[in-house]
């Protein structure tokens, strides 16, 4: 009995424990308070961090300013005093020079009239029958003239290339040789549409005699390729799209020049050798400064960029040269930005440039005070408009304004900034050193400053 009574004992034990168990779990318990701070307001902070963030996430060099004209101060800096390669950034500096030293029309050609002759020789003007931008008025000047036509090639102290160009891109659009009259762009474009069935087109048909064929595969998978020091160019059909519009850098030189003026002309052209150049020449304009500005800064074209500071030096003296006109710019327009540029081309091709974000600021700030908005913001590269910034930025209204610039491991945005509080802002988003793509850094950009738009 003893036994048994003990045993109920224990039993009823875990009854117990169990009731308190249910007793305390339906007690009200007081809830736990968590002191989590707010976020802070979208600010300077906020995007700073977001910066600093993006640079570590993709492991790069990150240079970044932003400035408020309003407050007529920085708003957020990150490496703004660091030296980095702006690549087509540098057109920028071009387009302030080419403001304060060209006027509103851009000098086609120089000439004099001597009895029946008419001597006219070039001032680096780009657009002589180039093929997108139509333009036909020293075309139509020297047709229509009675006179018979004699060139001259002004002295041009600048090499083909520029320091630190690529010597392996020479047979790219991009890199065409700069000179002292460019035609058709200095290059020679090849067209097919309808097919392999069709034959191409060569323009100016001039070149076409000099271009073979070779059925064999060619290393670098290009249809056509010009060889490195001459004119003679090969089509390698194995490598062409069924259609294609393909461009190809031409080596210009005096006698050239002359022989494309007389195809195009259809006129005799008489190339006048080891004579200085005459004195009274009269100026024959062409097309507004303008739109010479809006094609180089949109779809950022390198040859225009080179021609203009050779036009810009062309105002100081007969002899043309890129370098004079970037040393006289930076002399005398330049000198107080707050750390000296280091300028070697008008086009961001070579990688020896180097400026820092805040420098780029400060010439925004100049570009501003040159020309109202509504002049100034419709010559750049606009968010989801036609040029460099066509597949970013799109919004209606647009909101971002300004130049892009790419080469090997840099990638680098600057410009106007509209938020939808009503501010401008100015930036410099500028990024070297990084292994990852150029759109995976472009969408980053895209991404910080789209929120910047968003939420400053």
């Amino acid at each position: 009995m003893q036994t048994k009574s003990l045993s109920r004992g224990w039993l009823s034990f875990p009854c117990l424990f169990l009731f308190f168990l249910l007793g305390c779990s339906t007690s009200k318990q007081a809830p736990i308070v968590v002191n989590t701070p707010p976020p802070p307001p979208y600010g300077p902070e906020v995007i700073k961090q977001r910066v600093l963030e993006s640079e570590i996430g993709k492991n790069r060099f990150v240079g970044f300013a932003l400035f408020d004209p309003a407050l007529g101060k920085m708003v957020v800096e990150h490496n703004a005093e660091k030296y980095f390669v702006p690549a087509s950034n540098t057109k920028l500096f071009t387009f302030y020079a080419s403001l304060k030293m060209l006027g509103d029309s851009i000098p086609a050609l120089k000439y004099v009239v001597r009895g029946d002759s008419l001597i006219f020789w070039g001032t680096g003007d780009p657009t002589f029958t180039h093929m997108d931008l139509k333009n036909t008025r020293a075309y139509d000047f020297l047709k229509n003239r009675k006179e018979k036509l004699y060139y001259l090639e002004a002295p041009f102290t600048s090499t083909p290339f520029a320091t630190n160009w690529g010597w392996d891109d020479y047979n790219y659009y991009y890199q065409p040789e700069r000179s002292v009259f460019p035609i058709h762009g200095n290059i020679v474009k090849f067209a097919r549409k309808g097919g392999p069935t069709q034959k191409y087109t060569t323009t100016p048909a001039i070149f076409k005699p000099t271009v073979k064929t070779d059925t064999a595969r060619y290393a670098h998978g290009d249809a056509f390729v010009r060889a490195w020091r001459t004119n003679e160019l090969t089509y390698y059909p194995k490598h062409a799209s069924p259609d294609f519009s393909v461009e190809v850098p031409f080596i210009p030189s005096p006698d050239m020049t002359v022989r494309l003026l007389a195809d195009t002309l259809k006129k005799k052209v008489t190339l006048l050798k080891n004579r200085a150049l005459p004195t009274g020449a009269q100026i024959f304009y062409g097309l507004p400064s303008d739109t010479v500005y809006k094609r180089m800064l949109q779809v950022s074209d390198n040859l225009f960029a080179e021609q203009l500071m050779a036009l810009c030096s062309g105002t100081l003296s007969d002899t043309l040269s890129v370098e004079r006109g970037i040393q006289y710019a930076v002399k005398n327009y330049l000198a107080d930005l707050p750390d000296a540029p280091v300028w070697v081309d008008g086009s961001g091709l070579s990688s020896m440039n180097m400026f820092t974000p805040r420098s780029i600021i400060a010439l925004l700030q100049k570009l501003q005070q040159e020309r109202p908005l509504e002049r100034l913001l419709p010559l750049m590269a606009t968010g989801g408009r036609p040029g460099t910034f066509r597949n970013i930025y799109k919004a209606e209204p647009p909101f971002v304004f300004g130049k892009s610039g790419t080469l090997a491991h840099v990638h680098n945005q600057s410009g106007y900034i509209l938020t939808k509080s009503g501010k401008l802002l100015l930036f410099s988003f500028m990024n070297n050193n990084y292994k990852v793509s150029s759109g995976d850094i472009r969408n980053e950009m895209v991404r910080i400053m789209t929120e910047v738009h968003e939420k400053y």
